[in-house]
């Protein structure tokens, strides 16, 4: 067992244990009684001496969410359980075979504006695993330190107004890749669930 994976393992393990922690989800979620649609996306951390987040950036030309910054994820189907679902949007986004994620867990249901109920599955993945991108789903995929999305210094919340209601989003910024609303929100309370420290 790796000492990454023991790190990840641990703190995933104290941080679903409290009940403490003050979750973000998007303010559009909850206003109405919409029902979610379930997904699932995969955190997939890789393993070195720095560890990296990989991310994606969504074709401009897709219905839903066109650009933006994403984990690799989608819809879960009938019979799937989240991490099924993850690992299979993973290799059909990235060429990442189920084989090569080490599993930690999963984490806290985000609801978002649109509809969804978004499980992160937590994983490790090899440093240098050779990724094989859809062009259909992915325009660039790239990887970002996880101990600068998980500090929280580096996550901006920005406050904007829906349907007369006050609410806020989140805003990572890493080099020229700007990270906000869902992934960023669902990157905050990755970082507070696992109490994350450099």
């Amino acid at each position: 067992m790796s000492s990454l994976f023991a790190l990840l393992a641990e703190l995933h393990r104290k941080g679903h244990a409290r009940d403490d922690l003050a979750l973000h989800h998007d303010g559009r979620a909850l206003v109405g009684n919409q029902k979610f649609r379930p997904a699932a996306v995969l955190a997939a951390v890789t393993e070195r001496d720095r560890p990296g987040v990989l991310l994606i950036h969504r074709p401009s030309n897709m219905r839903a969410h066109p650009g933006q910054v994403a984990f690799p994820g989608g819809k879960i189907d009938p019979g799937e359980s989240p991490v099924e679902a993850a690992l299979r949007e993973a290799h059909e986004e990235l060429g990442i075979h189920p084989d090569d994620v080490r599993l930690i867990g999963e984490s806290d249901i985000y609801f978002t504006g649109s509809g969804f109920e978004i499980t992160p599955v937590i994983g490790i993945i090899p440093p240098d695993l050779e990724l094989d991108p859809n062009p259909g789903e992915v325009a660039q995929w790239f990887e970002a330190p996880l101990d600068f999305v998980l500090d929280p210094a580096n996550q901006r919340e920005v406050p904007y107004e829906y349907e007369g209601q006050p609410t806020t989003y989140w805003d990572i910024q890493w080099e020229q890749h700007r990270i906000w609303g869902v992934t960023a929100g669902l990157i905050v309370n990755l970082s507070r669930r696992l109490g994350w420290r450099a």
